[in-house]
Formats: structure tokens, sequence, C-alpha cells
């Protein structure tokens, strides 16, 4: 292997954080976190990101089975941060312990049954953090996938996020719990 394939192979195993810069076309002072599996605790890093939030958190998932975030969404809530969860309408057919979870937790959790996938893997945080990519917020995501998460720090693009956020919570339909 190559310096610069070693190289590669260390960033795609940890966690990175950078910054933009302002003639990237970001905004300046626009800061960035990135993880990668295998290798990556990506779970560890969504948990880390929602223990941080003092207000807000706002979720779209495709596919949602991580106890350990779940646990982390459900201990927002009981710290006062408002929490609202959309899943995809797939979420009815797989297990559901993580919607149970967030339910019984009194997190409003809704299901987007208007698109044949809603293949979102987004949490936005305090209207100022994205957290999104390919991770789904699942064990096997973690464990056994290649899989990429990007925190972006960045209110406008926060902005954004949560517009399209509502747009999707205007057609969900409140989850029942099983």
């Amino acid at each position: 292997m190559n310096k610069t394939m070693a190289a590669f192979v260390g960033i795609a195993l940890f966690a990175v954080v950078g910054t933009a810069s302002p003639d990237g076309g970001a905004a300046a002072g626009t800061s960035w976190e990135v993880c990668f599996t295998p290798g990556g605790d990506c779970t560890k890093t969504i948990v880390t990101a929602v223990a941080g939030a003092r207000q807000s958190i706002y979720v779209q998932a495709f596919s949602f089975t991580s106890k350990p975030i779940a646990r982390a969404l459900a201990a927002a809530r009981e710290r006062g941060v408002r929490v609202e969860v959309i899943l995809d309408q797939g979420s009815l057919r797989e297990h559901h312990a993580s919607a149970d979870l967030l339910a019984g937790a009194g997190v409003p959790v809704l299901i987007d049954g208007a698109h044949v996938l809603a293949h979102n893997k987004v949490m936005i945080i305090d209207e100022e953090t994205v957290v999104t990519g390919s991770f789904n917020f699942t064990y096997a995501a973690q464990r056994d996938n290649a899989e990429n998460l990007l925190i972006l720090h960045d209110p406008a693009l926060a902005a954004r996020y949560l517009e399209n956020w509502m747009a999707h919570r205007a057609h969900a339909e409140p989850y029942e719990r099983r």
C-alpha cells in the first residue's frame, strides 16, 4: 500500500473534523465532522451530537433500529429538548423497537407514507447542525456496512433542511405503538 492510500485508509477509519474555507463556497465559520464505517464509531458520533442538543432535534430516517441512538433521543426529550421523528413507511414492516421506545418516551413519531421510499437519514439539531449521509440509524450500518456520516454546523443549511422536514411532517401520519 502506498503512502497516499495508507493516509486515505487512516482517514476512513476515524471521525475527522474540519472547517470550510471561505473560498470553498461555504459560509465562513462553517465546520463539519465526517465518520466512515467500517472503522469509525458513527453511532457514537451521532449519540454525542444528540447529547449536545439544547433546544430541538428533528429526525428523518429511512431505517431506524439503533437502540443507542433511540435512547439518546429519548434522553434529550427527558432533559427538555424538543424531539420529533419522521420514519419511512417501511419502518412498519421492520422491527420497530426504536419507534416504540421513542413513542413510549413521549417523542412524537410520524410515518411518511406519501412516497415509495422516504430515504432520508437526517437530523437537524438546534436549527444549526445537520447530521446526514448514507448512514442509516441501525446496528447494521455501524457493524456490517460501508457507510458515511456527515455533520455540518451551518445555520443556513440547517434552515433549508428544516424547511424540507416540515414539508414532510405536513403529510406524515402519527405512528401507533404496537
